[in-house]
């Protein structure tokens, strides 16, 4: 059996339904917070269990029967990741898993300025000491998150943010197709695994892409990190901001063409 946690969001909800194209559903089985919301598989035959990072047993009994078990990572700032992504090796140890993935992210190392990478270094490094075969899925930085980086551009006319780096930008649909291939594949994968689109673009290329999209030149600024950071509203904007620290130090630059190979046809380009 296959048991995925994290089911009913969008990356590894969507890492399921390929997954069902591809085995039979008996053989899937998904960890969720809260099982109403996993009736949609349930009903198509998926056996949906309770189990959260918080609660080990329930986690334990819900990748019971489990030969490969896919841990999301924590998507929560404010809490000790690798803690909790221990507390789910750990019971996909004790439930006899004979390999466990995990959702890691490019070149995650702890000398980065992105708070993540540090979170996902460590629990590669928990999987590498837990004594089962392991994945980590170093999926690229999700091109979706350009959303919330480029501001008003349409409106403005101008891509106003702090010097960057070159970023491989890849469509999270794309790497959760490309997990479903490995969990269903027999090619093994032991440890790192980058998932990458083909380029890496800066925000200059982005610039450029913009202004073809929106019919009229959009031009790039750079803008001082502090000065930036006073018009940023929330509390996200210091995240944010070390995302391009991160970015100009080249930490998001890597390529691969292993995604490509894994779904067989060119990764996703960039859309605006």
């Amino acid at each position: 059996m296959i048991v995925i946690t994290g089911a009913t969001g969008a990356l590894n909800g969507a890492t399921v339904e390929h997954l069902l194209k591809r085995v039979p559903a008996e053989r899937i089985g998904v960890s969720v917070r809260d099982v109403a919301k996993a009736q949609h598989f349930a009903e198509r035959g998926v056996r949906v269990r309770q189990g959260s990072y918080e609660d080990p047993a329930a986690l334990r009994n819900s990748f019971a029967g489990a030969e490969k078990v896919l841990l999301v990572s924590s998507n929560d700032p404010h809490t000790d990741g690798a803690s909790l992504h221990r507390a789910g090796i750990e019971a996909a140890v004790a439930a006899g898993a004979q390999r466990i993935l995990y959702t890691s992210h490019q070149n995650s190392r702890m000398d980065t300025p992105f708070p993540p990478g540090p979170e996902h270094a460590a629990t590669e490094q928990i999987l590498a000491e837990s004594g089962v075969a392991w994945t980590a899925l170093r999926n690229g930085f999700y091109a979706h998150s350009l959303g919330w980086l480029l501001g008003n551009w349409r409106e403005t006319g101008m891509i106003s943010a702090p010097a960057d780096g070159p970023v491989s930008w890849t469509d999270r649909a794309d790497v959760a197709e490309a997990a479903a291939v490995v969990l269903a594949g027999d090619r093994a994968f032991d440890g790192p695994v980058t998932l990458t689109a083909r380029q890496a673009v800066t925000f200059d290329d982005v610039a450029e892409i913009a202004s073809r999209v929106n019919g009229r030149e959009v031009k790039r600024v750079v803008v001082d990190d502090e000065q930036w950071i006073a018009g940023e509203p929330g509390e996200m904007a210091r995240l944010k901001l070390t995302m391009f620290q991160a970015a100009r130090q080249g930490h998001f630059a890597e390529t691969s063409p292993v995604l490509a190979e894994l779904l067989g046809r060119e990764p996703s380009a960039i859309t605006l």
